[in-house]
């Protein structure tokens, strides 16, 4: 079966994420760069072979002290790990319109198994006869298994940031 090859519309796609912040409330951020590739034998979205990678620069929380933070060793250290990526290692079917996929994620040269729960929109052909298909990924992961190790208190002792950081995705591919 001939190799299909899918291009990130990045136009039409992004990455957000949401950590907890004091324990009471949520923070969201995004990475504005980012890409992604995927291969498939025909159509077949099973077959996938998927990579990510996404640059840490472009972190943003609309804070601009925050996201020094975040860039700064404290957190993903952005001058020594430029980049975090996520090599996937197969995409099962639960239904017509769900997946689970499976991969390994790479923060700070830390490689961890994880899991995403994907909904597939769709596939169609545009109105300039481009083959487009949208995915929905949602997830967690602890950010201290990355060594994103960084931890205040506030003085009644909680957590100022929460370790589960919830990952949401909306991607579209172009068949080409």
């Amino acid at each position: 079966m001939a190799t299909t090859k899918w291009t990130l519309d990045a136009s039409h796609s992004e990455i957000q994420f949401k950590v907890r912040h004091m324990m009471i409330s949520n923070v969201s951020g995004e990475f504005q760069k980012f890409d992604a590739s995927v291969e498939t034998d025909g159509d077949d979205f099973t077959t996938a072979k998927i990579g990510f990678t996404a640059d840490v620069d472009s972190i943003t929380t609309k804070n601009e002290q925050r996201d020094g933070h975040l860039k700064s060793p404290d957190f993903f250290d952005a001058a020594n790990h430029p980049q975090l990526k996520f090599e996937g290692t197969k995409l099962e079917k639960v239904d017509d319109e769900s997946y689970k996929l499976h991969g390994n994620l790479t923060i700070r040269e830390t490689t961890k198994p994880v899991t995403f729960d994907v909904e597939y929109g769709g596939t169609i052909v545009d109105p300039w006869s481009a083959t487009r298909a949208g995915f929905t990924i949602n997830g967690k992961v602890n950010r201290k298994e990355y060594g994103l190790q960084w931890q205040a208190l506030t003085e009644a002792g909680g957590l100022v940031v929460g370790d589960d950081v919830k990952i949401h995705a909306n991607v579209e591919f172009v068949k080409g």
